[in-house]
């Protein structure tokens, strides 16, 4: 399968949890709105807020596999704290329609791509260099994680559910988030379904730690101790 291909696939899994957005964006209140998120420091408003500048950051590294003219994420680290910190004050109206507008535009742009541009190279916003292509994994690990950071009754494995067959992609993409030094982990994810899913982590002999999908997804995620897992779990380093 070409890079073209597969981001023609994976765009439909990104319409979906787009979708699933929108249904909850719209159906919030003000109260909702304003309570607090399962990420330390943020209400719902900054991390829908944050969810929407995530969308135009993408959509500036998509112009730039495009066009070919370098078009950063964001102005800069300031900038997009900036950003997500003015969006959460807006009203409910404002930042359902942010939320859903700036994902339109993504899959807009993504749509017009010729097919060689998914192997242009650009750059991420952790600096790594990164095909056209993986900038839709990027997006779905990000709205998938978040519908569980959002607190509003999505937990890991309903997240995991909706991931379907990208579950396994988005975390090994998850695992190769980390700036740090890895413990050696061999960790299995079993499914609803029975299926296995196995990642090798670190250098070494392997802890062997075993669980549900959610629950290992949690775990990779920074969102877990891991201490629902058979095994014991190793700390990991900061997830970036």
């Amino acid at each position: 399968m070409t890079a073209a291909e597969r981001a023609h696939a994976l765009l439909h899994r990104v319409r979906a949890l787009h979708d699933e957005w929108a249904r909850v964006t719209r159906g919030l209140d003000e109260a909702t709105l304003r309570g607090p998120s399962a990420l330390p420091g943020w209400t719902r408003a900054h991390l829908l807020s944050h969810l929407a500048r995530n969308a135009d950051g993408l959509v500036n590294l998509l112009t730039w596999a495009k066009t070919g003219v370098e078009t950063p994420m964001y102005a800069g680290e300031s900038a997009r704290d900036d950003d997500i910190e003015k969006g959460a004050y807006r009203s409910v109206e404002e930042i359902a329609e942010d939320v859903v507008g700036s994902a339109a535009r993504l899959i807009e742009v993504a749509e017009s791509l010729p097919d060689d541009a998914w192997w242009f190279r650009v750059r991420a916003r952790q600096g790594r260099d990164i095909p056209a292509e993986f900038v839709l994994w990027l997006r779905l690990s990000e709205t998938a994680i978040h519908l569980a950071d959002l607190d509003l009754g999505y937990d890991f494995e309903r997240v995991a559910e909706l991931l379907a067959d990208e579950f396994r992609v988005v975390v090994g993409n998850a695992i190769g988030m980390y700036g740090g030094e890895l413990p050696a982990v061999r960790l299995i994810a079993v499914k609803a379904d029975g299926s296995r899913h196995e990642w090798r982590m670190g250098e070494g002999k392997p802890v062997p730690l075993t669980g549900t999908a959610g629950e290992v997804l949690a775990w990779v995620t920074g969102r877990s101790d891991g201490s629902t897992l058979d095994g014991d779990a190793p700390p990991l380093p900061h997830w970036l």
